[in-house]
């Protein structure tokens, strides 16, 4: 990756009159804000579609290809002939600030029916849809079925669902097919809309110069089309249900560990498809982004396996994953992988050998940097390489002045101040912790927006280990986005030469 700076801000967090950000005018508004100030990437979390039972977070999802319908714009679905002007007026009023995610989804599934409604009928010779629906069968046909029969099936999960519709009968899939087309071309024509949107955003920032940092999690949810239809390649029982699960062992963080949920991969039986799954994944998001970072990826070279009678991670065990073959496959199809690897925590010397191996750069979080160890602390800007990318802090974390106001110890405190040699303040430890990453040898240095725009703790993204509250806050650009700080932000980005 380039020498370069950038910001680290999900879509649901953009402005919009709609109540969540949106692929729509915002976006467009966020990438000339970046080109203005000299940043040349955007890093966003994942565009899966999401749901309420995780609360909405963008890293559990029912597919692994999919992309959100909430991020539709209504008003480029104006500019481009599906609606006009009329028909999104409503009584419907949102919070400013925060992603009321309930009365979001009613209000976008009402556009949404409305427009099919109008132009189900015209679709069928429609050619760009019809292209869209050619290029993208791998995954769309299992998704646009598997949504209606979850909402036929009470919602349940697929390994509950009646045994013929579970196992995928031919007979009764066919027959489901016919009963419900109406509904399952709904689904194709929403993802065609998303990716429509998405793909012509992308193109805007590249040609301003702005390269898409993308996000996917290592493992899948259980209850997803991906795993209804590839479980040959998860260690599931017969009827579906996950036999081991995924998670970390009990640390400094957790006596129990963390029990994820998600099913664990049977790479034996992925390496007998020569990994066609994920050789599909990457190249699908290569698509879709000009870099994937991929979360948790210590998990190729072991990962922790529960068994899914375990109330908690301790009864786990580390099991090796399919380390350096998955990628040597993958480079045969792909010889450039723009991959990040997520690299936080406690991570092993195999761990680091395969991100060398594949030339991959890892993650450095100047939040985790002050402890203890002032010397050998990897986090710190003097123990880095060059091949790496360095945040402030990420969405995982509190922003940087709510981490030093209520989170930070009085000796973290103390090490910061011998480190940069002056007395700081919660006023100005954001922008401290901005110049750090940014004066840095990485590569890149990624900031994320609520601590260019010096916000407190009220601006979180999420908090790991809790459901509530979290994937909510927006910025209001009128309010925080000042000219003084866009200033600030494009004079430091020259200055260190970024």
């Amino acid at each position: 990756m380039d020498r370069g700076s950038g910001i680290l801000l999900h879509i649901t967090s953009l402005p919009s009159k709609f109540g969540i950000g949106d692929f729509g005018p915002a976006a467009y508004h966020f990438v000339d804000f970046l080109k203005d100030t000299g940043q040349k990437y955007w890093q966003i979390l994942p565009l899966s579609p999401t749901g309420a039972i995780t609360c909405h977070s963008p890293y559990s999802s029912y597919s692994a290809f999919a992309l959100n319908p909430l991020f539709i714009s209504p008003e480029l679905l104006i500019e481009e002939g599906w609606l006009k002007d009329t028909d999104i007026r409503s009584n419907a009023s949102f919070p400013d600030n925060l992603i009321d995610y309930s009365a979001v989804s009613v209000f976008k599934g009402y556009l949404f029916n409305f427009v099919f409604d109008k132009f189900k009928e015209k679709l069928k010779k429609d050619k760009k849809y019809q292209q869209f629906l050619t290029e993208h069968r791998y995954w769309l046909d299992d998704l646009a079925f598997y949504l209606v029969a979850k909402e036929n099936c009470e919602y349940k999960s697929f390994s509950e669902w009646p045994e013929d519709i579970r196992d995928r009968k031919k007979e009764v899939i066919n027959e489901f097919q016919d009963k419900f087309a109406d509904r399952i071309e709904k689904n194709k024509f929403l993802q065609y809309l998303a990716f429509k949107q998405w793909l012509l955003l992308k193109n805007y920032a590249r040609k301003k110069g702005v390269k898409i940092i993308g996000d996917i999690p290592i493992y899948v949810d259980h209850d997803s089309v991906d795993v209804w239809t590839h479980r040959n390649i998860f260690k599931l029982e017969l009827n579906g249900r996950a036999q081991f699960i995924g998670g970390v062992p009990p640390d400094y963080f957790s006596k129990t560990g963390q029990r994820w949920g998600n099913p664990v991969y049977d790479w034996s039986k992925l390496k007998g498809t020569d990994y066609d799954w994920w050789v599909k994944r990457i190249e699908h998001n290569i698509k879709l982004f000009d870099f994937i970072r991929i979360d948790h990826f210590r998990g190729f070279a072991q990962y922790w396996e529960i068994p899914v009678s375990e109330p908690t991670a301790v009864n786990g065990r580390w099991v090796d994953g399919p380390r350096s073959d998955l990628f040597t496959t993958l480079k045969k199809k792909i010889p450039q992988l723009p991959i990040v690897a997520e690299d936080v925590g406690l991570i092993t010397d195999d761990v680091r050998e395969l991100m060398k191996e594949f030339d991959f750069p890892g993650m450095k979080l100047l939040i985790f940097a002050f402890g203890d160890d002032m010397k050998k602390n990897p986090y710190l800007p003097h123990n880095y390489e060059e091949n790496c990318l360095v945040y402030p802090g990420t969405h995982d974390n509190n922003t940087i002045k709510g981490w030093f106001k209520t989170e930070a110890r009085e000796s973290e405190k103390t090490n910061i101040e011998k480190y940069l040699n002056k007395k700081v303040s919660v006023d100005d430890i954001n922008w401290e912790f901005i110049q750090m990453a940014m004066g840095s040898k990485a590569n890149v240095a990624v900031s994320a927006l609520q601590d260019v725009l010096g916000l407190g703790q009220e601006a979180r993204m999420n908090k790991p280990g809790t459901i509530e509250g979290n994937w909510q806050w927006r910025f209001e650009p009128k309010r925080t986005l000042t000219m003084q700080i866009m200033k600030d932000l494009k004079k430091l980005t020259e200055t260190t030469n970024r």
